[in-house]
């Protein structure tokens, strides 16, 4: 199934705030990691209408990526551009005003005070979402001392997303096991998403800190970033609502006293 016809760029829309009103699909964001725009499309019309948010990450922007997240918003959908931005704070500022002009709902940064601060003058009042990555889901205490840090894992979170607040970030990138600390840190106020999620039974893969989608939706997530166990499903779709049920279910549960 093709995407909808390009049309004008029209002005960027505001992100709702995830709220109880929220639907339980739409807090899935599929993660399209593909490396050409021609199977991210087949990927999406498989899809249809079980998924409404989708994240394009380095590898398939640098593939025509840029073009099809206007495409996706053209077409009713909603865009987390996972660029990772980080660079002196003139580049970083600009690379961020340039991206808003898209129309992304979602952008990240690494969360160094500096950059943080320079993609919060960029975006402006443009209504693009900003998330802090604290530190990557691959990573754990053994990758942090190989890179120097004298922190480990859930100190360098929790400074980053201390640094991030001070920042005005709107939200966070970070693995489901420290979600309950950072919410019970940061309130309700920030958006806290999250990659490292698989659904039981599923490889982990090269991910090293991760939760189900129901467990990652108790702890506190607000999106949940999935890739690998819907984009190679033998059936996307089924699987994409699989997970969607699943955050409904945990939803549920959060709101039983």
């Amino acid at each position: 199934m093709a995407l909808s016809p390009r049309r004008p760029r029209r002005r960027l829309l505001q992100v709702s705030d995830p709220g109880d009103n929220l639907r339980a699909a739409d807090r899935l964001i599929a993660a399209l990691d593909v490396d050409n725009v021609a199977t991210a499309r087949e990927l999406i019309g498989r899809l249809g209408d079980a998924v409404s948010f989708y994240k394009i990450g380095m590898e398939l922007a640098y593939g025509g990526g840029l073009d099809l997240a206007g495409e996706l918003k053209d077409s009713g959908k909603r865009v987390f551009l996972d660029l990772k931005l980080h660079d002196i704070g003139a580049t970083v500022e600009r690379a961020t005003r340039q991206i808003a002009r898209l129309g992304a709902d979602f952008l990240t940064v690494h969360g160094f005070p500096q950059s943080m601060r320079a993609a919060r003058v960029g975006a402006g009042d443009s209504g693009l979402r900003l998330l802090a990555v604290t530190v990557l889901t691959s990573y754990d205490e053994t990758d942090l001392a190989e890179a120097g840090y004298a922190l480990g894992v859930t100190e360098l979170v929790t400074r980053r997303a201390a640094q991030a607040r001070e920042a005005g970030m709107d939200g966070l990138i970070l693995s489901p096991l420290e979600l309950p600390m950072i919410r019970a840190l940061l309130g309700p106020g920030m958006l806290l998403v999250s990659p490292g999620v698989r659904p039981s039974g599923s490889e982990v893969g090269d991910q090293k800190r991760v939760m189900t989608p129901g467990q990652a939706i108790i702890a506190g997530a607000d999106f949940l970033v999935v890739g690998r166990p819907i984009t190679r499903a033998p059936d996307p779709r089924a699987a994409a609502l699989a997970i969607a049920q699943e955050i409904e279910l945990a939803r549920e549960l959060c709101r039983k006293p």
